[in-house]
């Protein structure tokens, strides 16, 4: 660490110096708990809004060269005896139209349903399928891929630090991963492939967000020069590294949410899942890595200094 370093962490935690993160570990705890309780309500009442990626079903994107509306759209489809649900207009004109069916069609309704549509619309749709066993593979597999990130991110973690430093943040991605499937759920928003991209882009920017603050905590111990065992002398070391970080990650995920927001106003309508759910786990993230992450191995460090302790303890003590 230079001098233009030390100077700067000075400042920030001249600006920061009233911020104690440790002494409200609790109540961010509690705001995690709740949140994480209010997902499992939600879920078990509401579910997941499923679209044809998961739970199988057809989709149709209906183009035409004029504006048309949800009515218009549905009175069609109606006609060639499918229920659809209601349709989402997108476009810059209101002149394309999404349209989810519930059953898989074969090849000569897809045929038939392509002709009507451009007789009626004056352009031939887009029509995909998805049947119940490629659904769940997908969820499967989606499954898998968040599992076996998170897996290897306590490995590196583990090798870079240490292992409750690995667990912690792999801890604080699933608490933002859920945080977000919960935010659906309320929502009802149609959960589709974009989804699982989003929560693996979410983990890859708030892995960073953590590590480069379990690094600070790292130096910090280093230059303290003593070994830490209360929570007292730990959350000393959180609080200031947080600090001297926060600065960086309130600029960072500033500077990551205006192009995300600027894509939840402008962008279009098939994006529009994985915009919400980038927008979501980016505020998740920034307070996770700063509230939960630290505080949390902060506080499981010393229960595991403690237990060691007595176990030393136990051992040593002479046998009747």
């Amino acid at each position: 660490m230079d001098q233009n370093d030390k100077m700067n962490y000075k400042h920030y935690n001249k600006f920061y110096d009233h911020l104690d993160f440790m002494k409200q570990r609790n109540l961010f705890f509690t705001i995690s708990a709740a949140l994480i309780i209010l997902g499992i309500v939600s879920l078990f009442i509401f579910k997941l809004n499923l679209g044809i990626d998961f739970s199988s079903g057809t989709r149709v994107d209906v183009q035409s060269t004029q504006p048309i509306s949800v009515e218009k759209v549905d009175k069609a489809f109606r006609a060639m005896n499918y229920d659809p649900e209601r349709p989402v207009l997108s476009g810059t004109h209101n002149n394309i139209a999404t349209v989810r069916l519930n059953k898989e069609l074969n090849h000569n309704q897809i045929a038939e349903l392509k002709s009507k549509i451009k007789d009626q619309f004056g352009s031939e749709p887009n029509v995909s399928t998805v049947s119940p066993q490629v659904g769940r593979d997908l969820a499967k597999n989606g499954l898998y891929a968040l599992i076996i990130a998170s897996v290897f991110i306590i490995i590196y973690v583990w090798v870079r630090f240490e292992f409750l430093q690995g667990l912690t943040a792999v801890l604080a991605l699933i608490h933002d991963a859920f945080f977000i499937v919960t935010v659906f759920s309320l929502l009802h928003i149609e959960v589709d492939i974009l989804f699982i991209s989003a929560i693996l882009t979410i983990i890859g920017y708030s892995i960073n967000d953590t590590i480069v603050t379990f690094d600070r905590v790292r130096e910090n111990i280093k230059m303290s020069r003593k070994r830490l065992y209360t929570i007292e002398e730990f959350g000393d070391i959180v609080n200031l590294s947080i600090r001297e970080t926060l600065t960086r990650s309130l600029n960072t995920v500033i500077t990551v949410l205006i192009p995300v927001v600027l894509l939840l106003i402008f962008g279009s309508e098939s994006i529009r899942t994985f915009t919400i759910a980038l927008f979501v786990g980016l505020l998740c993230g920034v307070y996770s890595s700063i509230c939960i992450a630290c505080p949390l191995w902060a506080v499981l460090k010393v229960n595991y200094l403690k237990r060691r302790k007595r176990r030393r303890t136990v051992s040593t003590q002479p046998q009747n």
